[in-house]
């Protein structure tokens, strides 16, 4: 998809809370050591965060970064799958959190991991029609595991807030897109059960891989590119081996990455994973630099955008915090402190 006018990131910001659980400390608790971390270490989210606080924060970098009125966003959209309450919107306290007016759009989106790329995706069109000059759409998560399972190692905290604009006043501008989805249940969270469930080995092959290299591959022929034509590629990181595997299957190599796998680091954070990893990129990018983002939601479906550097990205504040500085502000916690945070004591 191409927009009527061209569209770009004018502001861009991410939050990654301070705690970090080891992979081996979870291992300790469940394998008395014997199970092997997919990722070094996760981010967890404090007693008193939640997908609000950070998504506040996350704004308030990105709007910094753009150095724009508050005033001026058209809209504020939240993907998430933790939102704190059931009903009740995250959107319209971030809107009024960060000084948005209150003739705004605000809504929550949900798309299992691709909620926020959903978001970038309506917004893309909004503002591409000339209905928007800007609007706000955050990729943020206090993911949910099961104690034990699987996905306790890998489901971290944190995410990533994109302001969208005019392409003339962007750092890196969309020139493309491409959703693609099925009815692929590889993930799920039914109403009133705390935790999600999965699919075990289903969620690769049939699920991630094949909607990741659908969209992505669709994208490139879209655009006539190959791998070789862009500098980096960022992809939903539920681990360390999937991206990489998807990342071969289409012909790049680590170097290109690399910038942007950051799961290793802070786990999995669900709808803001590959929006984060595009945030660390954009933190070094040089003008001109090509990016492929492709992200990935279970149930499920794939998000993919093509974006160009511009001479933009030269002028970028440097005093606002990075996402490098949030990973490397780090407080590691034990499995008893990460039950705490995150009230895992059910009764």
């Amino acid at each position: 998809m191409k927009s009527d006018r061209g569209v770009g990131i004018v502001g861009y910001g991410s939050y990654i809370p301070r705690y970090r659980l080891p992979g081996s400390e979870i291992a300790r608790i469940w394998t008395d050591g014997l199970a092997a971390a997919p990722v070094r270490e996760k981010a967890v989210a404090g007693i008193d965060e939640d997908v609000v606080t950070m998504a506040i924060e996350a704004a308030r970098n990105a709007i910094a970064c753009a150095g724009i009125d508050p005033l001026l966003i058209r809209a504020v959209w939240v993907g998430s799958e933790s939102h704190p309450y059931a009903v009740k919107p995250t959107s319209t306290i971030v809107a009024e959190s960060i000084g948005a007016p209150s003739d705004v759009l605000a809504a929550d989106w949900e798309f299992a991991c691709k909620a926020g790329t959903e978001a970038v995706q309506a917004a893309l069109g909004l503002v591409g029609s000339g209905m928007a000059q800007y609007i706000l759409s955050i990729g943020m998560d206090t993911a949910q595991s099961r104690p034990g399972d699987a996905l306790e190692y890998t489901a971290g905290s944190g995410g990533a807030a994109f302001i969208l604009g005019p392409a003339e006043e962007s750092y890196a501008v969309y020139q493309g897109s491409y959703s693609y989805v099925t009815d692929t249940p590889d993930f799920w969270r039914r109403a009133g059960e705390v935790y999600p469930s999965h699919g075990d080995r289903f969620t690769g092959e049939p699920a991630y891989f094949a909607h990741t290299i659908a969209a992505a591959s669709t994208l490139m022929e879209m655009m006539d590119t190959t791998a070789t034509d862009y500098d980096f590629a960022v992809f939903h990181q539920p681990n360390i081996k999937f991206p990489a595997r998807a990342a071969k299957m289409l012909g790049f190599s680590q170097d290109q990455i690399t910038a942007g796998l950051l799961a290793n680091e802070i786990g999995n954070v669900y709808s803001g994973s590959c929006m984060l990893g595009l945030t660390a990129i954009l933190d070094i990018a040089e003008p001109g630099d090509r990016i492929l983002m492709v992200s990935y939601g279970s149930g499920a479906g794939s998000d993919a955008f093509d974006l160009r550097v511009t001479d933009r990205n030269r002028e970028r504040p440097r005093a606002r915090r990075t996402t490098a500085d949030y990973i490397e502000r780090r407080s590691e916690i034990d499995y008893g402190a990460y039950v705490r945070f995150r009230d895992k004591l059910k009764d």
